[in-house]
């Protein structure tokens, strides 16, 4: 067995629902990130990758079923280049790279490139297939942009509560109140804005020309730097007429792409540059379907076992901020400094193009490492239907050396 690293990292900036990105396919948005990422290591031969791993939580339309083996052809990588793609839903590229890692790890592979792509502005409807020719009644379309569809009448009422209820159940349970999720939330957009002023993202994020007359994103397009946490409590509530999650504590609908690396130490040569970080642990748990908000917990204790730390140890955190009440249960749980936790921004403010995020959360995190010189670092995401993710990152730059 061999440890499995990662090298580098690139994503697009992420859109808003119906924004900048909306006229972009998915499998070109992918296209881009791939080409930003390998625009990192140029000594690199796209030839000597081994085998590409995608995420993607929808497939039903321009994705396209393949869409990592579609990004890689559209990228211009040669046609030898292999790649496959995963559907874990929200968590689906920090799965590619957990499958990634394990293939580095086995020896199957020495450079694995992952990542993960959405467009939610994109998202077909769907229509059940009749059963017989020539059906008599009407025919609904249903979404394909997030939650669940088609839902098989077997599953009991309580597991398929709309994601907005569940949270909402989160809130009852743990007694987090409307104020404490406003506030994270705010903070959210103070970070993220900061970050960018700050230039932490210039080396992250690939522009993307967004029309035929020039115009290009370049920054995340959903950070609203005025936010405040009165601003916030004015908002209606979303789900329940008098709960607590509203379109302002909770991640938006996006659009985006993000891309890492990964090899062995071996293939550093290869790849003509020194690793960022090592995998040092994975880790995978679930619970009741209705729960998934809570399932990080347990995922990121796994992973941190595996990596052989505790939370002690740990210096940085990148959570999906999928809700805000979810955050704020999941570091509640670990019991950890709240600072630590996505001081950059998070999903709130940056967006959550469901198959893109893993991908984000781990690039940011190997740069936040390497900024700060901390050591460990953990990047965990909750996924519908019951499911967390979760992975350990051990700085290896030089300055922690």
């Amino acid at each position: 067995m061999t440890d499995s690293y990662l090298y580098a990292a690139a994503r697009t900036p992420f859109g808003r629902f119906s924004g900048a990105l909306a006229g972009i396919r998915p499998d070109d948005l992918a296209a881009l990130a791939i080409s930003g990422v390998l625009a990192k290591v140029p000594a690199l031969d796209a030839g000597e990758i081994g085998d590409v791993v995608w995420g993607n939580a929808n497939g039903a339309g321009e994705d396209n079923r393949n869409v990592g083996r579609m990004a890689v052809l559209l990228a211009g990588l040669p046609t030898s280049v292999p790649a496959t793609t995963v559907n874990r839903l929200c968590g689906s590229s920090l799965d590619a790279a957990i499958i990634a890692s394990r293939a580095i790890e086995t020896g199957d592979a020495d450079i694995v490139l992952t990542g993960g792509v959405e467009s939610m502005s994109r998202a077909p409807w769907g229509l059940p297939k009749p059963e017989r020719a020539y059906p008599a009644g009407d025919v609904a379309a249903v979404s394909t942009t997030l939650g669940w569809r088609l839902v098989n009448e077997r599953m009991p009422k309580e597991w398929t509560v709309s994601l907005g209820e569940a949270n909402e159940q989160l809130a009852d349970r743990f007694a987090i109140p409307r104020e404490r999720q406003d506030e994270f939330a705010a903070r959210s957009h103070h970070l993220a804005d900061a970050a960018w002023t700050a230039g932490f993202y210039d080396d992250l994020v690939v522009p993307v020309a967004v029309d035929g007359r020039g115009d290009t994103l370049t920054w995340d397009e959903g950070i609203r730097p005025a936010s405040t946490a009165d601003r916030l409590a004015g908002l209606k509530p979303a789900f329940r007429p008098d709960g607590v999650i509203t379109a302002g504590n909770a991640s938006p609908l996006s659009d985006g792409a993000s891309a890492v690396l990964l090899g062995s130490r071996a293939a550093a040569a290869r790849i003509g540059a020194d690793p960022l970080a090592r995998i040092a642990g994975r880790g995978v748990f679930a619970l009741d379907p209705q729960m998934f908000i809570f399932a990080p917990v347990e995922a990121a204790n796994r992973a941190l076992k595996a990596a052989g730390i505790s939370w002690s140890d740990v210096g940085a955190v990148e959570l999906n901020e999928a809700f805000a009440v979810q955050a704020l249960a999941c570091v509640d749980a670990w019991k950890i400094d709240p600072g630590i936790v996505n001081a950059r921004g998070g999903a709130i403010a940056l967006g959550h193009p469901l198959g893109a995020s893993g991908g984000r959360l781990l690039g940011t995190l190997a740069h936040r490492l390497k900024e700060s010189s901390e050591r460990w670092g953990v990047a965990a995401i909750c996924i519908g239907v019951g499911q967390a993710l979760a992975v350990v990152l051990e700085n290896v730059t030089e300055k922690n050396r």
